[in-house]
């Protein structure tokens, strides 16, 4: 017979731990949070110290009924959420819907969903911590002041609908200003000279470095010529011969933002979506005869930190079955990469290094393998030896010039063996290898070839370029990264297009009144600076009212501000050259939720409305009437689709191209993976490297 109730947020977590508590437990689910602010107001009392006003979330009727049905009958009730702000908040919730004293040691938390952890962790219940809920309320209260106070004075002066957020606000502020900076971007010219030489059966490249002994930079062709006309017509000579032995040494294991980013980079997931698969391998999955296993440790964390068991685990594996010299002297231990890391959880790595990747397949969905294994592989290769590289930079002379060439070569694979860290590009280190070259050797250039370069503006971001900002600023926390990232999509403040963000006119106009009128909440040092805050609150340092109070007091003279001062914005119908297919009127382009659409100019009369669409200039596979067009979704992610929907329901992720498959005559579509740009055919195994398309008709 059961006498303690065990309460965690999601049944994949209850079925795990049920397993491992035995029969006198029962574990149950809340579904996530039981209680949150009102939707309909803003559920804050201001002169009461920020009281917030809780209510039962609705549709958790039943839910509530069995948590309060199953306490009654049971001596002991754990509540046992997630060990972060969030889920110290659901077990407030908890023990205040089910009346339970917070002092009692009702409290469970572990790092890790292990049978060992879970045990260990029901050794040592404690009572709720209630600096980590106020840490929570504070965050709750202050984004709902901003949000629910800001958007009604942007629906009463530009339109309803609108909205404001905290974080979200200084991120989109972060895509327009980069977007400034492409437009504002002047190329500038620049040249490189690259010999081509050989020794022997082996060929390699030398790039201009000198002339007349001063370093040069090569600014136009004029430049170039000089260079050359100083060449003479002798080979060139090998001068000074550098060479040393280089070490590379491990990334650390992951952290949230760290994890986003490789996942994006080298699985092409969206940062939600990492979030969402990392939830499922740590409440656990079905593993067959050994039952269901939490896979990873906890995935929402800034410290590297890990557990002495986990390391001597590590080392045990890597020497098993790579031998001693891919581990190191000592364990490896990672300093905070972020001074105001809370090191509360230990990095994210699997639950037992012993169960690798290719063992678990077949129990796992292909995104879950995919994400198990770069976790696993980025632990593995944190643990181990450093990788050693033999590098060689090699000076050649000819004429009034000198070129240098620079080549590696891995000695010591080391952690190499298992994992390198990609870049933002998706590339990683290429050696590139030198023959054998001696000062005095004498080598003929194949072909002595100059290039025109332009200097390019900087990049927009991407979603783990963005993260990695967030963090580097310290704005936001590890809980926060995807769903400020889905929220100003879902707002269509932003776009995504080939990966890339791009700001919407609505996004940039918000911005701006922003910007006149509440500069602190973009301001990235003033929004680090409350997150510092919130953590001393969850310290225990600071008092979460305190806190609120300070910003609240000029946050509400910016208000009484913007209420007298800014302008009413009409935002004006755009003519287009559509004309009204119910009516016959002309139809205009309305800003909407969702960004812009055609509606027709004779409203309310004609409610009729399209979306706005642009021509691929590709026939529709399916129907072989209509013609593929790109879309937007309601999240501002772009799609192609048939014109005919919805009599045809074609519907397409990848870019449509222009080009029938050689092979089979069916649709080919865009792939972009690491730089490289494929057309690959839907219908049969045919992929080709892209070549120019013709501009697709208007």
């Amino acid at each position: 017979m059961a006498d303690s109730l065990v309460i965690v947020e999601s049944p994949a977590k209850a079925k795990t731990i049920g397993k491992y508590l035995g029969s006198k437990f029962i574990v149950k689910a809340s579904m996530g949070h039981i209680r949150d602010l009102p939707k309909s107001q803003i559920g804050v009392e201001i002169q009461n110290d920020f009281e917030p006003k809780y209510i039962t979330i609705r549709g958790k009727g039943n839910v509530l009924k069995d948590l309060k049905d199953a306490s009654k009958k049971v001596k002991k009730v754990y509540l046992a959420a997630d060990p972060d702000r969030e889920g110290e908040a659901i077990a407030w919730h908890l023990a205040h819907y089910l009346d339970l004293d917070q002092q009692d040691a009702c409290r469970v938390v572990f790092n890790e969903i292990t049978k060992q952890a879970v045990k260990d962790a029901f050794k040592t219940p404690r009572p709720i911590n209630m600096d980590l809920v106020n840490a929570q309320q504070a965050r709750r209260v202050l984004d709902r002041l901003v949000g629910y106070k800001i958007s009604p004075l942007l629906w009463k002066k530009v339109k309803k609908g609108l909205s404001a957020g905290r974080v979200q606000s200084v991120a989109v502020k972060l895509i327009i200003d980069r977007e400034n900076e492409i437009k504002a971007f002047v190329p500038e010219e620049y040249w490189s000279i690259t010999a081509h030489l050989k020794k022997g059966g082996s060929s390699f490249e030398a790039k201009f470095y000198s002339f007349r002994g001063e370093k040069k930079e090569l600014h136009s062709e004029a430049d170039v010529k000089e260079v050359l006309d100083g060449l003479g017509e002798s080979p060139f000579a090998v001068g000074e011969v550098k060479e040393k032995e280089r070490q590379r040494n491990p990334s650390p294991p992951f952290i949230t933002s760290s994890l986003q980013q490789e996942a994006a980079r080298k699985l092409g997931f969206r940062a939600a979506k990492t979030m969402q698969v990392a939830q499922q391998l740590y409440e656990g999955v079905d593993l067959g005869k050994e039952g269901t296993v939490g896979l990873i440790t906890y995935m929402r964390t800034d410290s590297t930190r890990i557990s002495p068991v986990a390391q001597e685990e590590a080392k045990e594996f890597i020497v098993g079955k790579y031998g001693e010299k891919f581990y190191p002297e000592t364990p490896r231990v990672y300093l905070k990469k972020n001074a105001n890391a809370q090191d509360a959880h230990e990095g994210i790595r699997p639950t037992s290094v012993m169960r690798e990747p290719d063992e678990l397949k077949p129990f796992l969905s292909r995104d879950q393998h995919r994400l198990y294994k770069l976790v696993w592989e980025r632990f593995v290769s944190s643990q181990m030896a450093s990788a050693i590289l033999d590098t060689m930079t090699v000076d050649l002379h000819r004429g009034e010039a000198i070129f240098r060439a620079n080549g590696s070569k891995l000695k010591f694979a080391g952690f190499m063996k298992v994992y390198v860290e990609s870049n933002d590009d998706g590339t990683t280190e290429e050696d590139r290898l030198l023959p054998p070259l001696a000062t005095g050797d004498k080598l003929t250039a194949d072909s002595i070839e100059p290039s025109q370069h332009f200097t390019q503006p900087p990049p927009r971001y991407t979603e783990a370029r963005l993260v990695r900002t967030l963090e580097e600023l310290g704005i936001g926390r590890p809980s926060t990264y995807a769903p400020t990232l889905e929220t100003i999509q879902k707002r269509n403040y932003v776009a995504i297009e080939e990966k890339k963000f791009f700001p919407t006119e609505l996004g940039e106009l918000i911005i701006q009144l922003m910007e006149e009128f509440f500069p602190e909440i973009l301001n990235a040092e003033f929004t680090a600076h409350m997150e510092d805050d919130l953590d001393h609150v969850e310290e225990g340092k600071e008092n979460w009212v305190d806190v609120i109070g300070e910003f609240y007091k000029s946050f509400e003279k910016r208000l009484e501000v913007a209420e007298e001062e800014m302008k009413e914005i009409e935002i004006k119908d755009e003519p287009s050259d559509e004309i009204c297919d119910k009516c016959g009127r002309p139809m205009v382009y309305k800003m909407g939720r969702f960004g812009k659409f055609l509606a027709c100019s004779g409203f309310p009369e004609c409610r009729n409305t399209k979306p706005i669409v642009k021509a691929t200039g590709v026939l529709c596979p399916k129907c072989k009437e209509g013609h593929i067009v790109e879309r937007r979704s309601k999240k501002g992610r772009m799609f192609f689709g048939c014109d005919r929907y919805p009599e045809c329901d074609f519907v397409s992720w990848d870019k449509p191209v222009a080009k029938p498959c050689p092979e089979c005559g069916g649709l080919m579509v865009e792939k972009r993976a690491r730089g490289s740009v494929q057309w690959n055919c839907t219908q049969c195994s045919h992929s080709e490297e892209a070549a120019e398309q013709e501009e697709a008709a208007e």
